[in-house]
């Protein structure tokens, strides 16, 4: 069964609001403007077969200390599917993460309007590790992997969509190292990310 984000994390984007349009500017990443510390960073994918239109790093509390998320913002209303022709998705969709074809597992996580990428969680908090962060901060490409469509019967699972973040265009990782760096700040700056683009 998908993981659904309950009632803090949905409580906590309703508190601190959404800001308005994204950083202008659709290579690489696009911090938060009018800000001496972004919360957040904004890349549109450079390719992808999904409804995902925006990938975002944001800056967030969880129960004992601050860090960063990755948010999928989709295009239109609906569950995260691939473009093509609709097909029936599984109750536990799996998502594997590739930082210049390293991959490692992740989980999925579904809130209201957007969807959630973790390595790992501070409480119920779902987070990147600092492991994964430095990937993003030092790679060239991030590719995430998704199999979201039931295979028919008898057939093993398989990745039936990506989106793909070109991690060196714009600002490359010093966008990342500006969102760690609010994750890092002992104030209360969280995030008031996007609704998408």
């Amino acid at each position: 069964m998908a993981h659904l984000l309950g009632g803090s994390l949905t409580l906590l984007t309703g508190l601190i609001g959404l800001a308005g349009p994204a950083v202008a500017g659709a290579a690489g990443w696009g911090l938060e403007a009018n800000v001496a510390s972004p919360s957040y960073a904004v890349a549109e994918p450079t390719s992808t077969d999904l409804n995902v239109d925006a990938v975002v790093l944001s800056c967030e509390q969880g129960a004992g200390r601050r860090g960063v998320q990755l948010r999928l913002y989709l295009s239109g209303a609906g569950p995260l599917a691939p473009k093509a022709a609709a097909a029936a998705l599984k109750d536990d969709p799996k998502v594997e993460l590739a930082v210049d074809g390293v991959s490692q597992t992740a989980e999925l996580l579904f809130a209201d309007d957007f969807v959630v990428v973790a390595d790992t969680a501070d409480g119920a908090m779902p987070l990147l590790s600092d492991a994964f962060l430095d990937k993003l901060q030092a790679g060239r490409r991030l590719e995430l992997r998704f199999d979201l469509v039931q295979e028919p019967r008898g057939e093993a699972p398989s990745f039936d969509g990506s989106a793909v973040v070109d991690l060196q265009a714009g600002p490359g990782g010093r966008a990342v190292a500006a969102v760690r760096r609010c994750a890092a700040e002992p104030t209360q700056h969280l995030a008031e990310t996007p609704r998408g683009r």
